[in-house]
This record gives C-alpha cells, sequence and structure tokens, in this order.
C-alpha cells in the first residue's frame, strides 16, 4: 500500500501541473484588465483565461510542457531522506503514467525518452534540514520554452539597445531588462523572472529559480532590493511586448531579486524566466506524510472563474481554413487574421525537423499545417486521444524550416514566438504562413482536436513523435504572412527603441 508521503506528493504534482497558485492568477486576472479585448494580446488572454479554467476544472495539465520537476524539501532532523528520495520519484513516475506530467526526460546522448521522468538528473530534488518536526514540500514546474529564456551576465557587459552594464545596481537594472526583452514572446509573456545577482556561475542560476518560490505580492526584506524589483516593475511594461510578444500593457507580472557573495573577479547577473503558466505549489506534511496545509493556494476555498467568456469573441472576420490549404489562400492571409483551422494537421518538433531534412516525411505535407507542438497523448482503447496540446517554441526549426516548406509544399508552420529572417523568406517565396497559437493553451487547443488519426516516427518518443490530428476550428493568428511582414520582428524592434529609452532612466 502506498505511503501517505507517496501519495501526498503525488497530490502536490497533480495540483501543480492543473492549477494555477492564487497570486499569479490575481496578476494574469490584473493583466486581462489592462489589455483591450479585441486587441492580439487581449485576445490571447481570453484564451488563457478559458485554458486555466479548463484545466483546473477537468484536472488536465494546464501546459502540456510540464516541465522540469524541480522539489525542494526540508525535513526534521533524522528523516530518511534516502526513502523520500524514492517515493518522490515514484509519484513522478505515477503522474506520468496518469498524464499529468509528460514524458520529458530524455537522455542527453542518444536522445531516448526515458517515459516515465526518471533518469539521471531527472527529477531535481533538493533537501535540507530544519529544526521542525513537520516536513515541507514545494514543487515548481518551469517548462523548456521559458527555461531556454534564462540568461546570465558577467558585468561589466555590452549590452544591444542599452550600452555598458557597469558593476552597480544600474548595471543589473540594465540585465533584467534586456533579459525580458530578449525574451518576446518565446517564453510565453506575461512572465515573471528571478534574479540572483552574484554567487558564481553555478549557484547563480540556482538561486534565481529559488526567488520563483515567493509569491508575486510579496515585498522583499531588504529595502535596496525592494525599490530594485518596484522600479523593474513600474517601468518594465513600457517595452511593449505584451502577452505572447503579441504587442500590449503588459509583458511582466513578478520580479525577485536576491543578492549573494561573490568571488571579486566575477559579477554574475543570472535571471531565471518563467511563463505566464507559472506552476509552483507547496505542502506542509505531518509526521506520517499526510498534508496539513497546502502553500500559496487553498484548495478548501471555490477559486472565481477566469474567464468571462469561452475564448476569443469571434467577430465574424475570421479566415476559415480547411486542410489542404490553397496557395491562393494562404497568400490573401495578411499578419493579425485570426484564422480558424480544420481537417488534418500534423505535429513536428525538433526530432522530425532534423529527420525531414535527410528523409522523406512519412505523410503527404503537400497543403497541410505542421504543429510545434508535443502533446500529452493517453491510450484510448486501440488508438490515442489528446489530453494537452499548446505550442512549443519554434525559432528552434528556424535552421530547417525554410527548407521543409521548400521540399514539401507546406502551408502553414504554427508554434509560438514567431521565426527568422529565413523562414520569413521562404514564407514568401513558396507561398507559406507561420501561425502563432497562444503558448500554455494545452487544454483550450486540446478540445479543438477531434481525433488521432496515426502516428509516425514514434521511436523519437511521445513529445517528439509526429501525431496525425483531426481539428475542428482550430483558432490561432497569422504573425508572419507570404508578403514578408512579420509581426515578431516589428514588436522587437519597436520595444528595442523602448528599451533604449529605458537605459537612460536611474
Amino acid at each position: 500500500m502506498p505511503s501517505p508521503f507517496f501519495e501526498s506528493v503525488l497530490a502536490l504534482i497533480v495540483r501543480t501541473s492543473t492549477d494555477l497558485p492564487t497570486d499569479v492568477r490575481a496578476a494574469m486576472s490584473t493583466a486581462i484588465a489592462q489589455e483591450s479585448p479585441s486587441s492580439q494580446s487581449g485576445q490571447a488572454l481570453a484564451i488563457i483565461a478559458t485554458n486555466i479554467d479548463q484545466a483546473a476544472d477537468c484536472e488536465g495539465a494546464i501546459c502540456q510542457d510540464t516541465g522540469m520537476p524541480t522539489f525542494e524539501v526540508k525535513t526534521p532532523v533524522g528523516a530518511n531522506q534516502i526513502v523520500m528520495k524514492q517515493e518522490i520519484r515514484d509519484a513522478v513516475a505515477e503522474a506520468t503514467r496518469r498524464g499529468k506530467l509528460r514524458s520529458n526526460s530524455v537522455d542527453s546522448i542518444t536522445g531516448e525518452n526515458t517515459g516515465d521522468n526518471l533518469g539521471p538528473g531527472t527529477p531535481i530534488i533538493h533537501f535540507e534540514q530544519w529544526e521542525r518536526d513537520e516536513v515541507e514540500v514545494k514543487l515548481i514546474l518551469k517548462g523548456g520554452g521559458c527555461e531556454n529564456m534564462n540568461a546570465q551576465y558577467s558585468l561589466p557587459v555590452e549590452l544591444p539597445n542599452m550600452g555598458r552594464a557597469d558593476r552597480t545596481l544600474e548595471g543589473v537594472r540594465k540585465c533584467i531588462l534586456h533579459a525580458i526583452w530578449n525574451a518576446q514572446g518565446k517564453g510565453c509573456a506575461p512572465g515573471a523572472i528571478g534574479v540572483c545577482i552574484g554567487g558564481d556561475r553555478t549557484s547563480g542560476y540556482a538561486h534565481a529559480k529559488d526567488q520563483l518560490f515567493r509569491t508575486l505580492d510579496d515585498v522583499n526584506p531588504d529595502p535596496v532590493l525592494a525599490e530594485l524589483e518596484a522600479g523593474v516593475m513600474g517601468t518594465v511594461n513600457k517595452l511593449g511586448i505584451g502577452t505572447m510578444g503579441f504587442g500590449g500593457a503588459v509583458s511582466l507580472i513578478g520580479c525577485k531579486v536576491t543578492a549573494k557573495n561573490r568571488l571579486p573577479a566575477s559579477f554574475f547577473v543570472s535571471v531565471a524566466y518563467d511563463c505566464w503558466a507559472f506552476r509552483r505549489l507547496g505542502v506542509v506534511l505531518d509526521p506520517s506524510g499526510a498534508i496539513t496545509q497546502w502553500l500559496y493556494c487553498d484548495p478548501s476555498s471555490p477559486v472565481a472563474a477566469m474567464a468571462s467568456q469561452a475564448g476569443i469573441p469571434r467577430t465574424g472576420r475570421e479566415v476559415k481554413l480547411e486542410a489542404p490549404i490553397s496557395e491562393e489562400q494562404i497568400r490573401s492571409l495578411k499578419v493579425g487574421d485570426v484564422v480558424l483551422i480544420s481537417g488534418r494537421m500534423f505535429t513536428g518538433r525538433d526530432a522530425v525537423h532534423a529527420h525531414l531534412m535527410k528523409h522523406e516525411p512519412p505523410v503527404d505535407l503537400r497543403g497541410h499545417v505542421i504543429y510545434h507542438c508535443g502533446p500529452v497523448i493517453a491510450k484510448d482503447g486501440d488508438g490515442y486521444r489528446v489530453t494537452a496540446a499548446g505550442p512549443t517554441t519554434s525559432i528552434r526549426e528556424e535552421p530547417y524550416q525554410a527548407d521543409i516548406i521548400g521540399r514539401y509544399g507546406v502551408r502553414a508552420v504554427m508554434g509560438k514566438g514567431g521565426m527568422g529572417p529565413k523562414t520569413l523568406a521562404a514564407l514568401k517565396e513558396h507561398g507559406a504562413v507561420y501561425l502563432n497559437a497562444i503558448g500554455g493553451a494545452a487544454q483550450y487547443y486540446a478540445r479543438t482536436i477531434t481525433k488521432v488519426d496515426g502516428v509516425s516516427l514514434l521511436e523519437f518518443g511521445s513529445p517528439e513523435a509526429m501525431w496525425h490530428l483531426q481539428v475542428d476550428e482550430f483558432p490561432a493568428i497569422v504573425t508572419m504572412d507570404a508578403h514578408g511582414n512579420s509581426l515578431h520582428k516589428d514588436i522587437e524592434a519597436a520595444s528595442a527603441t523602448e528599451l533604449a529609452a529605458l537605459a537612460t532612466q536611474k
């Protein structure tokens, strides 16, 4: 029979993956109120709000990328940490089996997915002793998209659009602003950041991530750092990056900073970037392992719905696309159009794109959509069912995408965060578009998938396989069109101008 500690950790994993903490919900509600519902950021927030409600209602993953589970555990003196570690690992494997976590642990040499989120270094478990009889377990699930937007600066340094950042608090401020600007929509803005001033290269990142365990509404006990945090929050939203990098009033929902001693020769500023799907919860356990208190939320209190309506309000101007899609239809689209896709689409992430550079595709891609997505898949009899299906960050496919569009007649690629100049040129040459789905909206998009027709390249592991999906009115926004226009390029340029202006402010 499973122990109370195992059951408590499993409950913590499930709730962390499926229900946002109270402080994050409050911050996202504030963001929604600050954006015009008809703006692109407002439309994205409408989907996000619906997704948050849907995930909590069905106990489904908020985002399909359930990240690298990181546990911070405080135990009484004498507690058997060896047993606790094994039961945490068992709970992670069970949560993965139930579809609450996506299988994310991949062998760095072979690329093979373990399938159960266990392996060398996975999950991450940090133990600390304290002089209490109870046990505290905190968990953060931080996905790969926002993890890739982490940054570390060695001061002094020259920063694009900002000039030199010296070994001063002003230099630190410049680094923080630069990290947020650099993330754009690739980290699923509006995000939150943890920052460590000092430490060494290794500890700096660890302490920066640890700051994400603070609540968004707390006040730093160090008055100097409290002033720095407030100063960043008071100016950063002037960048105009907005939700998903679409432009808008809210680019950041939290900034938390700590300072650690350093070597005289080193001055690092480490930034841990987290997305709007800021999944962080904790529990306090009695000596038997049973939960006595939840941290960051109160499961016994009813939670108000985030969404005032179900997703993007329909205006009648949406463009309906039925795959396979013609070149004429694609060339009629322009940046800002909302499209509703029906028919068949195919998922394709890093492994699929690398494969297609050397091999013919296992399916005919002419006229179809490649969706940058690693869904959470459940067995359904002899077939499969998608339980979570939001987009992954597209820029990773920039080395491949133009060639794949040209070779195989792909009419649309879809993901989040936009792509670069090589892909933009290919869209124009071959008559294709880039569609931005809303990052993290895994439950919302799963509900538009009516059937899994099949799967190819399953040997790459479930997230990296090519899934054949039937979809019905799957919504996305055209952010790169076949005429050479890119919303991402425009927002990056406009926000760079604002960044340069902020660099001169004290």
